[in-house]
């Protein structure tokens, strides 16, 4: 009985050799936080399957992947598409962060006493890096990261969960529509919060956080929105 040509090509494509999934990830990730891939972009199976060199199931983990971060958005029938926040969304999660994280840092201050803090102070070094090498990426990570760390330091592993959450769907939303002046947390408010904590001063580390919000939310611009590109090879494939 002869082959089918249409199973031997899936087959074939399926088989393929080439880069992992975190790798791939990592690639398009990046690309969302540096502006070259804009919102609502079609992320074209066959197209990634090229420019990676790798098969369809690979690609569709990444996909699946991406999409468990809120980075892309799959659509039944239509596809996955690089994920597209609107202004209700962006302001849902600030109202969420500011219900949160000015209470967390509170409690924070409160305890500082018996809290070891070197990991914070940490981290905030490895920002400073990579502001001074202009990593945007890496600096809206960072900024992230930091948040996430704050809410860890308190041992209450669903504040934790909620925080790791809203922040990827924050670094998103300054990935795609932060200016690059002010692509995430701004200098040394980090650094205030982490002090005042340090301080047990419990008011001024709740009022910085809030300034520290509000800071990054008006740094935003949800209007701009960039036409899809789809040289997905050119912006994906180099690097």
């Amino acid at each position: 009985m002869p082959s089918d040509p249409q199973q031997n090509s899936l087959t074939t494509s399926s088989s393929k050799a080439g880069p992992d999934e975190s790798f791939i990830v990592e690639r398009i990730y990046k690309a969302v936080m540096e502006q070259r891939l804009a919102p609502n972009t079609k992320l074209s199976e066959a197209r990634l399957c090229e420019t990676f060199g790798v098969g369809r199931m690979r690609i569709r983990r990444v996909l699946l992947l991406l999409s468990s971060q809120g980075i892309i958005k799959l659509e039944s029938n239509r596809g996955a598409y690089v994920a597209c926040p609107d202004q209700s969304e962006a302001n849902e999660v600030f109202a969420a962060r500011m219900l949160i994280e000015p209470p967390l840092v509170r409690q924070l201050a409160q305890s500082a006493e018996d809290l070891d803090l070197t990991v914070l102070v940490d981290h905030i070094a490895l920002e400073d890096t990579a502001r001074r090498n202009k990593e945007r990426t890496e600096i809206i990570r960072l900024s992230g990261e930091f948040h996430t760390k704050l809410a860890e330091a308190t041992g209450n592993k669903f504040i934790f969960r909620m925080m790791r959450e809203l922040v990827t769907r924050t670094s998103l939303i300054v990935g795609l529509f932060g200016s690059s002046e002010n692509a995430s947390c701004p200098d040394d408010e980090h650094s205030n919060i982490l002090q005042a904590i340090q301080s047990q001063d419990p008011e001024q580390a709740e009022r910085l956080l809030i300034s520290h919000l509000e800071h990054i939310q008006s740094g935003l611009d949800m209007n701009a929105r960039p036409d899809p590109q789809d040289d997905l090879a050119a912006i994906l494939g180099s690097g």
